[in-house]
């Protein structure tokens, strides 16, 4: 259910705001959105895994503390962060 190691240095890289960036409100949420998006398609397959489930709302909620954060923090960069990930509609 985790993302690969290449995934999430692809990822690191992508969102990073400096070098060497791994800890930035944008790298983490870009991480769980990818983890989210995973165990979105596992459980169009295994519709009962109800454990799987548990940590999944858990992840959403971890994303949207730190959404919720970077919108307080910078409105701007909150706009860039959501188009570039395509979460809100």
């Amino acid at each position: 259910m985790s993302i690969t190691v290449e995934e999430k240095s692809r990822l690191m890289k992508e969102f990073a705001t400096k070098e060497g960036d791994t800890g930035s409100p944008e790298v983490q949420i870009a991480i769980l959105t990818s983890r989210i998006t995973t165990l979105t398609e596992h459980f169009k397959t295994h519709a009962k895994d109800n454990h799987s489930r548990r940590g999944l709302l858990k992840l959403v909620a971890q994303r949207r503390k730190l959404l919720d954060y970077l919108k307080g923090k910078e409105e701007a960069r909150y706009q860039d962060l959501i188009k570039r990930l395509g979460i809100r509609r």
